[in-house]
C-alpha cells in the first residue's frame, strides 16, 4: 500500500463520525425532536450532520424559538444517547498527542462535546470550539479560522480530520488540508486522503514539534480495524 506523509502544526479534529460513532445517536435525537413537533424527520435527518443544531432549525422550522430549541436538542442529546464509542484507535491516538497540537472543532455544543468524550473515554482537548463560539457554523470557514487563530497558526499548518461533507468544505474554505474519516470515495477532490478508522494513522512528533502524519493514499472502502486497540508493534515516539 502506497503510504502518504503529511506535516502539520496540529491536528484539527471534528468529533461525530470522526472520533466516536455517533450516527445512530444523532438521528435518534432528531427523530424524537421531529417528533415532538409534528414534523417531517426526513429534511432535518438529510441535513443534520455535521451542521450545528441552530442552522438546522433556521432552515427547516423557522417558525420555533431558536434558544428554547437549541437547549431542548441539548438535553435530549445528554439523556437519550448511551455510551459513545470511539472510533477504532482514537483513544490511543489522542492519549499520545501534545496537548498543545490538537483541538476539537465540532458543531455539538461545548456541554454535549464534553459529555460524549467523557462517555466514550477520550480526554478533552485544551481548545474546544463548539457550536457557541461562533456566529457562522459548519460548512462555513469560521469553526476552523478560529482554531487556527487560537492555537497562533496558519490554516494551512493544521491538519483536519472530517468525516461529514459541511466539515470537509469548512475546512478546505479555511485553507486547512483535510483528511476524510469514513466513505469509500473522496467528497471532495481536494481531501487528501481517506481513512476509515485511527488504526491507519501514525503520528511522529519530528524536530521543532512538527508532526508527521502518515497514513494510505488510496480509498480503503470498509476494512475493519486489528482487533487490537494496543500499540504494540510500533516504533517508541510513535502514535
Amino acid at each position: 500500500m502506497t503510504m502518504l506523509t503529511l506535516r502539520a502544526e496540529a491536528l484539527l479534529l471534528d468529533m461525530d463520525g470522526t472520533l466516536v460513532h455517533s450516527t445512530t445517536e444523532v438521528e435518534t435525537v432528531w427523530r424524537l425532536w421531529c417528533q415532538g413537533h409534528r414534523l417531517d424527520p426526513a429534511p432535518v435527518l438529510a441535513m443534520c450532520h455535521g451542521v450545528r443544531s441552530r442552522e438546522v432549525i433556521r432552515a427547516l422550522a423557522p417558525q420555533l424559538d431558536l434558544a428554547r430549541e437549541v437547549v431542548l436538542l441539548d438535553e435530549l442529546e445528554i439523556n437519550h444517547t448511551g455510551a459513545a464509542e470511539p472510533i477504532a484507535g482514537a483513544r490511543a491516538v489522542l492519549a499520545a498527542l501534545p496537548a498543545e497540537c490538537w483541538a476539537l472543532v465540532t458543531s455539538a455544543s461545548q456541554r454535549v462535546a464534553r459529555h460524549r468524550l467523557a462517555s466514550a473515554g477520550l480526554p478533552l482537548p485544551k481548545l474546544l470550539i463548539g457550536a457557541e463560539e461562533v456566529e457562522r457554523g459548519k460548512p462555513d470557514p469560521e469553526p476552523y479560522l478560529l482554531a487556527a487563530r487560537r492555537l497562533g497558526l496558519a490554516p494551512a499548518d493544521c491538519l483536519v480530520f472530517e468525516d461529514a461533507p459541511a466539515g470537509i468544505l469548512s475546512a478546505l474554505q479555511a485553507g486547512c488540508p483535510v483528511v476524510q474519516v469514513g466513505g469509500s470515495k473522496r467528497f471532495d477532490p481536494a481531501v487528501a486522503a481517506v481513512i476509515q478508522h485511527w488504526h491507519q494513522v501514525t503520528v511522529v512528533t519530528a524536530a521543532a514539534g512538527t508532526l508527521q502524519v502518515t497514513l494510505p493514499t488510496r480509498e480503503t472502502g470498509n476494512k475493519k480495524p486489528p482487533a487490537s486497540e494496543g500499540l504494540s508493534g510500533r516504533d517508541p515516539g510513535t502514535i
